[in-house]
């Protein structure tokens, strides 16, 4: 299956410029003229790249990567826009941005940086555990929500590396203790409920309302992700 792209420039002239710029570089593309059509779309498809115009019908391109990078998506996107100012470039990569290309541009350079970000965005992922707006990423062991890194202890990771490889399954305090602990002789409820607490309280929005870490009454937790 291509690459996919998804092109947001309200300017039919540049859509079609850059679908032909990526169909030649093997990619397959979805267009978008505003900046909310883009988020319909980002709703119910994932893309390898988006480019990005700055200046939409609706709304600032910055305003729809600060919106995805919100929800989670970590889709690479690189910036195309008439606008060259310094300022524009620095606070498009501080939102979350990954390069920023000004127009006119060069089409074998836009392709040329298309392939490169998806072929080092691939092989990040290879790395990466996702689940819902969780991130754990495998080679510096560090665990990610929204983009932003969560900071946890020894036991705290594990529990919730448990959690993120086994998705809205059901867990006995007996496998977690034996997962985390590895012990399956002397289960202690109280220092599971401690862990799953301190967890709680890093990652959800209400602690004492989890939507991820439920409680199974009588069984045990699940962490729920849909």
């Amino acid at each position: 299956m291509a690459d996919k792209v998804l092109i947001v420039d309200d300017d039919s002239a540049i859509r079609t410029l850059l679908e032909k710029v990526m169909k030649s570089n093997d990619l397959e593309t979805a267009s978008a003229s505003s900046g909310q059509e883009a988020l319909d779309l980002l709703k119910n498809n994932s893309y390898d790249v988006i480019l990005m115009d700055i200046m939409l019908g609706d709304m600032e391109g910055f305003e729809v990567i600060k919106l995805i990078r919100k929800q989670g998506i970590q889709t690479p996107v690189i910036i195309i826009s008439g606008r060259d100012e310094d300022y524009d470039a620095l606070y498009g990569l501080s939102l979350g941005a990954d390069d920023y290309i000004t127009k006119p541009f060069r089409p074998l350079i836009v392709g040329a940086k298309v392939k490169a970000l998806i072929r080092r965005d691939k092989g990040q992922m290879m790395n990466m555990i996702t689940c819902g707006p969780f991130t754990y990423d495998t080679s510096t062991m560090r665990f990610y929500k929204n983009g932003e890194e969560l900071v946890l202890s020894s036991k705290e990771s594990s529990l919730l590396l448990l959690f993120l490889q086994n998705p809205n399954q059901i867990f006995t305090k007996e496998a977690i203790y034996e997962h985390v602990w590895g012990d399956t002789i002397a289960v202690d409820d109280n220092t599971i409920m401690v862990y799953v607490n301190r967890v709680r309280n890093k990652i959800e929005e209400n602690p004492a309302k989890p939507a991820y870490i439920v409680t199974v009454r009588g069984l045990g937790y699940r962490f729920v992700v849909k």
